[in-house]
């Protein structure tokens, strides 16, 4: 049932702690952009943007005798990631984030990040890739997702106002209430439809056939690690939705 954001989730006020230090991970893509965008919306304290890049070694081709393998120029690597966060800052218009850039595996560089700066929220754009794949090839979403001890946004284009439609899953769980009360935080301070769903049945297809109209969808998460996360609903959630995921811990 849709109601509006109850009124007894003020006092607890969980968005003061979960949106206070807010880090965004950016490459070129439209995805880490709108990641950032919607950092920006719900920030309450510092905003920062951190582009990586990595310089991959050349590929040795097929009959090759294997050998040293010649280093890349770092140049090009290092001014496309300046450019994504030039152009990112870009897109925020008036608000000033902090920037940073490092070289590295984007999921590693951005849990150092978050461990050296107490970071509560990490924002990444969804590149579409699917669970299945995501866990394959360990995608930044994927590997936040399983290790990140703050919470995780996965930013998916907002088709309508972000975040005007708000979606959470309770299951009677601690984590759960504690993702109800965060819901219901950003639905009052945005004034935003929130819709709560109580003990689905099938909770990750309930949550993201529920959540096929709105633009954010709020999960709970037990920060379970490893091969224990691959069936946890938040994990799932996060990669089968179709609007952007706040998974809260």
């Amino acid at each position: 049932m849709s109601t509006p954001a109850d009124q007894t989730h003020t006092t607890l006020d969980p968005g003061a702690s979960i949106f206070g230090r807010v880090l965004v991970g950016i490459d070129d893509s439209p995805e880490s952009f709108e990641a950032a965008r919607q950092a920006a919306t719900l920030a309450t304290g510092p905003l920062t943007l951190l582009a990586v890049y990595d310089v991959m070694p050349t590929v040795i081709g097929a009959g090759m005798a294997p050998g040293p393998v010649a280093p890349l120029d770092e140049g090009p690597f290092r001014e496309r990631a300046e450019e994504a966060l030039k152009r990112a800052r870009q897109e925020l218009g008036s608000v000033e984030p902090a920037g940073k850039i490092a070289r590295g595996r984007a999921w590693e560089v951005l849990l150092d990040e978050i461990a050296g700066e107490h970071i509560t929220l990490v924002a990444v754009g969804s590149h579409g890739a699917g669970r299945a794949k995501g866990i394959l090839i360990g995608s930044t979403a994927t590997e936040l997702v399983h290790k990140a001890p703050c919470s995780v946004l996965v930013a998916r284009k907002s088709l309508k106002a972000f975040p005007s439609s708000i979606v959470v899953g309770v299951d009677g769980s601690k984590e759960a209430a504690v993702a109800d009360a965060v819901a219901g935080a950003i639905a009052e301070r945005f004034g935003a439809q929130l819709e709560r769903l109580e003990n689905l049945p099938y909770p990750v297809s309930g949550l993201v056939d529920a959540a096929i109209e709105a633009e954010l969808l709020v999960v709970g998460s037990r920060g379970l690690h490893g091969i224990k996360a691959l069936g946890s609903v938040s994990e799932r959630v996060a990669h089968e939705a179709r609007c952007s995921v706040l998974v809260v811990r």
